[in-house]
Order: C-alpha cells, then sequence, then structure tokens
C-alpha cells in the first residue's frame, strides 16, 4: 500500500515523498487509518519495521486538523534512552518540515536551562525521557495540561529499566481526554497491564512473531575461546572488509576496552555507552554513520533506539544475560527491507546464554567454526557474573526469563543511563 492511499495530508505526503519513501510497511499500513481515526492503538513490532513513521505522521495530522492558534504542548513522546528520544524528535521535525510544529527533545546529560528556553518559547510536540522530564514537571518548567496525544515508545524496554513509578507520575498530571499509543517489542504481562490501565478500547496490532529476529538478518555463531575473540574480530574485520560494524559488550568498561584494543589493531572504533557524555556519545554515533569510524563498540541501554541506515554487521562480542536482548542487538541491522549480518563469538561460558537465545528464537543458529580459531576442548567453562552481586549466569538466567528487566541491580544502572 502506498502512503497516498492511507489518507494523509498533501504536506505530509510532500515530506514523506522527500524522504523517498512510497510504500507503508505493514505496521504504518495498519496504524496509521485507526490512529487517523482516533483510536487507541497498542501495537507490537520488531524493530526496524517502520513504527516511528508510524506513530509520528498520524500524530503530527491530528495535530493539524485541530491547530490551536495559541501554541502549547499538545503532544508527549516518551522513550527510554536519550538516543532513542533524539532519534524520534528528528523524524517528527522531519515529517512536519511543511508543518508550523515546533519540538522539542527532553533528556538528561545535556544542561537543562537550553530546554527550559525553548520551552517558555513555546512548543507543539515534546519528545522525551521519563527521568528528565519529572525534573522538569518538578520545577514546573513544563505544562502538560493540553496534551491531547500520548504515545509511549519502546514501552517494553521503559519497564526493564524500571521506568513504570515515573511514567505514572507523568500519567497522573495529563488530561484524562486524550488518544493514547503504546508501542512495544513484545506485549508481555507486565506490558498488558500497563495497557489495560492506560488506553481505552485499543486497537491491537501485531506485525511480527513475538521475539522473531527480522527475517532478513542472516544470523551466525562462531564458536571461539574467549582470549582470542579479539584476534578473530580483527581478523574479519580486515579479511571480509567490513565497513560498518556495530559490536555489543555486555559492560561499559568491556567497550572501553574492545575499542582500545581495536584502535591498536589500525581500525578505527569508538565506544558508547551510559558513562559517556551525551556529546561524546552523539560525535561517535556521528563519526560512525558517516564512516569516519569503522566500529562502534556499545552496551545494550546505549544501543537502543539507534537508527542507522543500512546497517550491514552486527556482533555480539558478548552474548547477553537476557535472551531478549539478543533480538533487539540484531535488529540494529536489516532495517526497512535491508539485508544485514549478525555474528556472534560465542566462548564456552557462553553456551549456556546460547542455549536460552535458541530456545526464545525456537530455532537453532548456524554454528560455523573458522579454521585456526578451533576452541580448546581442555578449557572448562567458567561462571559469568552480572552485576555488583558476582552471581552466576545459570541463576541469572532463570531471574532473566522470569523478570525481563534482571536483577535491580542491573534496572538502577540503566536507569541511571536514560
Amino acid at each position: 500500500m502506498l502512503f497516498n492511499e492511507l489518507g494523509l495530508s498533501a504536506e505530509l505526503l510532500r515530506a514523506v515523498d522527500e524522504k523517498g519513501y512510497q510504500e507503508a510497511t505493514p505496521i504504518q499500513q495498519q496504524a496509521i487509518p485507526l490512529i487517523l481515526e482516533g483510536r487507541d492503538v497498542l501495537a507490537a513490532a520488531q524493530t526496524g519495521t517502520g513504527k516511528t513513521a508510524g506513530f509520528t505522521l498520524p500524530m503530527l495530522q491530528k495535530l493539524q486538523q485541530s491547530d490551536k492558534n495559541r501554541r502549547s504542548i499538545r503532544a508527549l513522546v516518551l522513550t527510554p534512552t536519550r538516543e532513542l528520544a533524539a532519534q524520534v524528535a528528528e523524524s517528527v521535525r522531519d515529517y512536519g518540515t511543511h508543518l508550523p510544529f515546533k519540538t522539542a527533545v527532553i533528556f538528561g546529560g545535556v544542561n537543562i536551562k537550553s530546554q527550559i528556553t525553548k520551552l517558555r518559547n513555546g512548543v507543539d510536540v515534546v519528545v522525551a525521557t521519563p527521568g528528565r522530564l519529572l525534573d522538569h514537571m518538578q520545577q514546573k518548567t513544563i505544562d502538560l495540561s493540553k496534551v491531547e496525544f500520548l504515545v509511549l515508545d519502546e514501552a517494553d524496554r521503559m519497564l526493564d529499566m524500571g521506568f513504570i513509578r515515573d511514567i505514572r507520575k507523568v500519567l497522573k498530571v495529563l488530561p484524562k481526554e486524550r488518544q493514547n499509543l503504546l508501542f512495544s517489542a513484545t506485549f508481555s504481562d507486565d506490558i498488558r497491564r500497563l495497557a489495560n490501565d492506560l488506553l481505552d478500547a485499543p486497537v491491537e496490532i501485531e506485525v511480527a512473531q513475538r521475539n522473531k529476529p527480522a527475517d532478513l538478518v542472516k544470523q551466525v555463531v562462531h564458536p571461539v575461546d574467549k582470549r582470542r575473540k579479539r584476534q578473530l574480530l580483527s581478523e574479519r574485520i580486515g579479511k571480509e572488509n567490513w565497513r560498518q560494524v556495530l559490536v555489543f559488550t555486555r559492560t561499559k568498561r568491556g567497550a572501553n576496552r574492545l575499542a582500545e584494543q581495536l584502535e591498536q589493531d589500525g581500525i578505527e572504533s569508538a565506544a558508547i555507552h551510559g558513562n559517556k557524555s551525551q556529546g561524546a556519545r552523539t560525535r561517535a554515533l556521528a563519526d560512525f554513520k558517516s564512516n569516519k569510524v569503522r566500529v562502534l563498540v556499545a552496551t545494550d541501554i546505549a544501543a537502543r533506539g539507534l537508527d542507522i541506515d543500512k546497517l550491514p554487521h552486527v556482533v555480539n562480542y558478548e552474548l547477553p544475560f537476557v535472551a531478549e536482548d539478543y533480538v533487539h542487538r540484531i535488529g540494529r541491522t536489516a532495517r526497512a527491507g535491508q539485508k544485514g549480518n549478525a555474528v556472534s563469538l560465542v566462548c564456552v561460558d557462553e553456551l549456556g546464554l546460547l542455549k536460552d537465545i535458541e530456545n526464545l528464537l525456537g530455532m537453532q543458529i548456524e554454528k560455523n567454526v573458522l579454521k585456526g580459531y578451533e576452541p580448546d576442548s581442555r578449557i572448562k567453562a567458567e561462571p559469568l557474573t552480572q552485576g555488583r552481586g558476582n552471581r552466576s549466569s545459570n541463576n541469572q538466567n532463570k531471574t532473566s526469563r522470569n523478570r525481563r528487566g534482571g536483577p535491580p541491580s542491573k534496572a538502577r544502572r540503566q536507569r541511571r543511563a536514560g
């Protein structure tokens, strides 16, 4: 279905055309007409399906149809991370380029004064992370009494990060008469409970099988000893001439160390994680997108919301403790109909994590032992530790499957990163 068949205004269609889009994705085909009808929507869509345009375009049209003379915040989009907030705000500006609306993006890690100035000058759409939004609410520098449109984007990740109390505080100050949209990668029990509290007779949309990675992602596992992972990664990047590679580690320290080691190997690299300043994170991402940096090493929380056109390679240098995070990681590639490759370097310590991922996916991932990197069968598995509690991965995996956010220590660390 083409965008011009969805009932969008001429201004929005012009913006869509300028971005080079003609055919709407499945989530856009289903969500846009329902949102234009004024329905509350509960939508599950895997990353890279075009869900941002799926809510941004009809949101802007609804604002256009009910245009008020006096500028006030009439649409609020909540996201779990700074990067996703910046990405959504950029989409709102791009699609609204021929409309008179002003957008503000609000997140932590930057000076709050410039945000206050922008809010005082008047905006129509606010895209925010919950923590910084609460800061503005407490300082009485934001007025949400005129909000007509609320979007919770990647709501499952917000719950994982411990934002549920913050979200409920925000909901208390919003007008009761408003349109609500909730987008999530999955329909977990926690998401359904939140939807019951938030949404009014919602229409459910589910365009992809739960926890199913993009069909266009080619997945492969390279078994390798832990001490040889870096050597194998450097060799693959060089031999295969990988030009743009997003690499995942489990920890911030590990991300820094790997980026430094790859630099020593002559591969331009940068690390991105929650301990980096917002300016450093923005620069690293910009350098990666412009190919000044060949490898971007990231933690799960920092990579959430990264939208990189035609990203060809994702590498799991270390498998995640939470199996669902694997799906989010490899969803960074094969977006918008493009093909992509997801490579996992798996040592003997991580075989339990790999089994959890395969159980979640309901499939076996191809195993390819590379010549010269055959694992040493004499090396025995050692318990993996997560967080400050120094607990083994065997126990943690059971916890992760029951509570997607992991142990409290992880949630607290992630919460600060937003």
